[in-house]
C-alpha cells in the first residue's frame, strides 16, 4: 500500500514539472512603438514559443528577437514587417550573437486601413513569424 502511495506521489511530481512554465527567456524587441508596444511583441514571443522548444533548445544558450516595422503610407495603406529572430548567446556574457539560427519574416499590406487595424495586422503578422520560426524548430 505505501509502495503505490510513493508511485503516486512521484508521478504526480513528474506531471507538474513537465507541465511547469518555461525558463525564464533572454526575449528582446526591436518594434515600432506606434504599430506594437514592447511589453505586446515580448507577450507575443512568450506565448508563441513553448515549453517544449526550450527543452531543446535551452535558455541559457539562446535567444529571441522581434521586430515589427511599417505604418500606413499617404495612399492609407498599412504595410507591416514582422520578423522573428532565433540567435545564439555568448557562453561568457549571455549577450547575443548576431549569427542567426532560425529567421521568419511575415508581410502584409492593407489598404484602407485605421491605426486600429494596421496595429491588429502588425500583431497577427508576429505571431505568424514567431510561428514560423517555432515550427521549423520543433515538430509537434
Amino acid at each position: 500500500m505505501k509502495f503505490g502511495i510513493l508511485l503516486g506521489t512521484v508521478g504526480l511530481l513528474l506531471a507538474t514539472q513537465a507541465f511547469a512554465a518555461p525558463p525564464k527567456a533572454k526575449l528582446l524587441d526591436f518594434s515600432n512603438e506606434v504599430l506594437i508596444d514592447h511589453a505586446a511583441a515580448i507577450a507575443v514571443l512568450d506565448e508563441g514559443i513553448p515549453a517544449r522548444l526550450w527543452k531543446v533548445y535551452p535558455a541559457s544558450k539562446w535567444a529571441f528577437v522581434s521586430q515589427v516595422e511599417g505604418g500606413i503610407t499617404r495612399g492609407d495603406v498599412c504595410v507591416v514587417t514582422a520578423r522573428v529572430i532565433m540567435v545564439p548567446l555568448t557562453a561568457t556574457l549571455k549577450a547575443v550573437l548576431l549569427r542567426p539560427q532560425q529567421i521568419a519574416t511575415a508581410f502584409d499590406a492593407q489598404p484602407n486601413a485605421s491605426g486600429d487595424q494596421c496595429k491588429a495586422l502588425a500583431r497577427n503578422k508576429l505571431v505568424e513569424a514567431t510561428q514560423a520560426v517555432v515550427s521549423s524548430l520543433v515538430k509537434d
